[in-house]
């Protein structure tokens, strides 16, 4: 292995306290040391100690690889005349997902192994290193098994979302659908993945079908995230908490029992701000969470029907427009919020012994990323000690 410095940055974010300034650790006038994979000293910039290589920074900022804890990647076809209809006045509705399963189960592995790879591609070169991607365009066995399979093949954040819908096999069915999902698919899934999720939502699946779920799931030595409260008022977070659920991902219609019991948990509250403009729904009210204590993570919820981004600097500019973040709270929550709601503690941080997964922003500091909007900042990243952007 050979050890590579990173100096003259004129800012950095550690999101470590104990590095840095406040929350996000930010040191000035700094340096990083790479050495293989991994982060092995940061520091002012004239305290470098000597490495094999060195890279002049040139008065560029850096911070952590973002983590995008929420995606729905393995699809085929689009939904362009959907999102197009809906900015012409109709609403969005869960059932918009079975179009997007006709098209994944027509589709060969080859076809959507490339489109995962297509679209980490475009995430990675803006600066997501880490990323989560979901099964649950499938919805049969085989269908299931094989997305996860797929998924596998890019990333260890997997996650089986059998229960994203009510197959339209199923359709006059449901608890069959759930004993398919807890039974022959659970099976077959298990194996190809580390998470299991459930879509808690009218026109999804309501408590008692998640709760059968996740809990199948658990006994199968999967960990519970649940997609929750996103279209309206329900049980989802408050299950995901009983269930000790990683994350509770959308967040957007929480009573004040709801934020509590966030508050006064692990379950991380990841925000998707990407679904709610590209839905023109209601935004989650991130500033409740914050304020009452809860762990707030933002994600880009790439998918092709309610939030096709890959852009997790798009989703940290619209948090802090438009969900009442300061830059620096959600700057840390697209990389340790997102480490945390995937219950890593390898990544979304620059600290000694962390996974070295670098973004370098040609801006002097990560405010830029709100300040200034859909300008294409990144300017380099370092995905396990190698430049790959």
């Amino acid at each position: 292995m050979t050890t590579t410095a990173l100096t003259h940055l004129t800012q950095l974010v550690t999101n470590d306290p104990s590095l840095g300034e406040g929350p996000l650790g930010l040191i000035q006038d700094a340096a990083v040391v790479i050495d293989g994979d991994r982060i092995a000293w940061v520091g002012p910039s004239s305290k470098t100690p000597a490495t094999d290589n060195a890279v002049d920074a040139g008065g560029r900022s850096a911070l952590p690889g973002f983590v995008d804890s929420h995606s729905h990647l393995v699809f085929g076809g689009d939904r362009t005349q959907e999102f197009n209809a809906r900015m012409s006045g109709r609403a969005y509705e869960a059932g918009g997902i079975r179009t997007t399963v006709a098209a994944t189960r027509a589709a060969t592995d080859e076809q959507l192994s490339a489109n995962v790879a297509h679209y980490l591609a475009e995430a990675l070169r803006q600066g997501t290193t880490t990323f989560e991607t979901k099964s649950g365009y499938g919805l049969t066995v085989e269908d299931e098994a094989r997305a996860l399979r797929i998924a596998g093949e890019h990333t260890d954040e997997v996650t089986y979302l059998g229960a994203h819908i009510v197959s339209p096999d199923y359709a006059d069915d449901p608890a069959g659908y759930v004993d398919l999902v807890t039974g022959p698919m659970l099976d077959a899934c298990a194996p190809h993945a580390r998470w299991i999720d459930v879509f808690c939502e009218k026109g999804a699946f309501d408590g008692d079908q998640a709760r059968a779920i996740l809990t199948a799931g658990k006994r199968r030595g999967l960990l519970p995230r649940i997609h929750a409260n996103q279209l309206s008022y329900g049980p989802g977070v408050q299950l995901g908490v009983e269930l000790d659920a990683a994350s509770a991902d959308h967040c957007t219609h929480l009573t004040d029992a709801d934020v509590d019991a966030l508050a006064n948990s692990a379950t991380v509250a990841t925000l998707l701000p990407g679904a709610e403009f590209s839905t023109r729904a209601t935004w989650p009210d991130a500033r409740r969470l914050l304020d009452a204590g809860a762990t707030v993570a933002l994600s880009t919820d790439c998918n092709p029907g309610s939030s096709f981004t890959s852009s997790m600097p798009f989703c940290i500019a619209l948090a802090v427009r438009d969900m009442r973040m300061t830059p620096d709270e959600a700057v840390w929550a697209a990389t340790a919020g997102g480490a945390r709601a995937l219950r890593r503690d390898d990544v979304g941080r620059i600290a000694p012994g962390a996974r070295a997964d670098l973004t370098l922003l040609d801006a002097p500091s990560h405010v830029h990323l709100a300040y200034r909007p859909g300008v294409p900042l990144v300017s380099g990243v370092w995905r396990k000690g190698v430049r790959v952007a």
